[in-house]
């Protein structure tokens, strides 16, 4: 018989006790139920946790910005709820080492693909809505986005890094944006590093399975560096 993970550090990080059927449930990809007989997959869970998170961070951004116009509010949530946006929450967790995959989506780099992980994260979400109750579900979407709800606010330009990368650093005359890029690893799983270069300064570096990931990682770590050395660059 398969031996089950441990998912106490999983629950520890996430700060919700999903009992274990549910949350391994929401770490069920469709390649793995597809290769163990059809076992449930976790997208009933991600369809579940997609609308708790919406509903979260439309209510956070309605109440917490009285004077925005809807389509700003729209674009701050889009820029909170995207894939990108969740992958990077996923990482930030680990839940990437947790998932449970196929083989071929585990030989081809699945555990750090941002639609896996993205997908996940509202699995996870759902999970906690079910196992916990709405209270404990919404907490944990709060702990996970409210600090890139301030940040869609305060950086505007519905958080594209590098837009917002090339206003700031026109604004405050940092010099051209440009990318370095190196890469490592067998081709199907090829990591790339970019970092985020103003002027002939290194501002920031981030990583990704694709040159884009990478160059957006950059310029998210980028633009978080020059609001601190200038917290007046806000667009």
């Amino acid at each position: 018989m398969e031996s089950r993970p441990d998912f106490g550090d999983l629950t520890e990080r996430l700060g919700v006790d999903i009992d274990p059927e549910t949350l391994r449930c929401a770490l069920t990809h469709r390649s793995y139920a597809f290769e163990n007989g059809g076992i449930p997959t976790n997208e009933r869970l991600e369809f579940l946790g997609d609308a708790v998170l919406q509903l979260v961070a439309t209510e956070s951004l309605f109440f917490d910005n009285p004077d925005l116009p809807e389509g700003r509010l729209a674009k701050m949530r889009s820029a909170v709820v995207n894939t990108r946006a969740l992958a990077a929450i996923g990482r930030r967790l680990g839940i990437g080492e947790f998932v449970l995959l196929g083989k071929g989506e585990e030989l081809t780099g699945g555990r750090d693909k941002d639609s896996i992980l993205a997908d996940t994260v509202e699995s996870l979400i759902g999970a906690a809505y079910v196992g916990c109750g709405p209270d404990d579900a919404f907490a944990l979407v709060h702990r996970l986005i409210d600090t890139m709800l301030h940040d869609a606010v305060r950086l505007g330009a519905g958080m594209d890094y590098k837009t917002t990368l090339q206003e700031a650093a026109a604004d405050l005359k940092l010099g051209p944006v440009t990318y370095t890029i190196t890469s490592e690893g067998p081709d199907h799983a090829r990591v790339f590093t970019a970092v985020a270069v103003l002027g002939e300064a290194a501002w920031g570096s981030g990583e990704g399975s694709s040159k884009k990931a990478a160059e957006a990682r950059a310029a998210e770590a980028a633009v978080r560096t020059i609001v601190e050395q200038h917290p007046g660059a806000r667009r």
